[in-house]
């Protein structure tokens, strides 16, 4: 049986819609490519698959990507850490487990060290003599909610007080509120529904109505 971390969810375009980066930046990340006559392998995927669908695994370990999507992340560098963190801890997709970023940050420090990573791409630095997530990190993990250890939602929202949560088991992985939909809030809107009745219909409340709307605006606005 095919696990949650597995399971195609999206397309590689609605995936980096959803991420809030370029379609060939998230490509780029899962697929690895080619530059001044160098090959470079994925960071994300342990090779490439030559396919444009997306698992949830491989969204959520791009959702930790995406809050370096300002700079100019260093493929052999990631892609190296990458490898040291799978083998250390011996999952297939570190960066959507909870451990490295909780209980083995000594074993992440150590992985950063081995791989040569650019302390600008750090996920833990010390800080008065203990290991602490450094922002990118800490942005991340503040993102993502964990069953087991495993990731198992993710507010695509920037703003930690949205209640906008993207689920495997929900919506087919799309951004709802309580199981709506807020693509589907969004369209009553705009067919003219005022926000009370929306928030009636789906039994929401109206500061949710408001969130999903905020939430969708905005990715249409990107």
């Amino acid at each position: 049986m095919t696990s949650v971390l597995d399971r195609e969810m999206y397309s590689e375009a609605e995936a980096a819609r959803l991420l809030g980066v370029h379609q060939s930046t998230l490509h780029y990340w899962l697929e690895g490519g080619q530059s001044r006559g160098k090959t470079y392998r994925p960071i994300i995927r342990e090779a490439p698959r030559g396919v444009r669908t997306v698992t949830w695994a491989e969204f959520v370990e791009a959702g930790f990507l995406r809050e370096y999507r300002n700079r100019k992340v260093p493929m052999l560098e990631l892609r190296k850490f990458v490898d040291e963190l799978r083998d250390t801890f011996g999952v297939p997709y570190p960066l959507a487990d909870r451990r490295p970023f909780v209980s083995g940050r000594r074993l992440v420090y150590q992985a950063q060290v081995s791989a040569g990573l650019n302390p600008e791409y750090c996920l833990v630095s010390f800080i008065d003599d203990q290991l602490m997530l450094t922002p990118p990190a800490e942005t991340f993990v503040d993102r993502v909610e964990w069953v087991d250890n495993v990731a198992a939602q993710w507010r695509p929202d920037d703003n930690p007080r949205s209640p906008v949560r993207v689920n495997p088991d929900i919506r087919f992985g799309r951004p709802n509120i309580e199981g709506i939909s807020t693509e589907a809030i969004w369209e009553q809107i705009e067919a003219g529904e005022n926000v009370s009745t929306v928030a009636d219909t789906y039994d929401l409340t109206v500061p949710q109505v408001r969130w999903a709307l905020s939430y969708e605006n905005s990715v249409r606005a990107a």
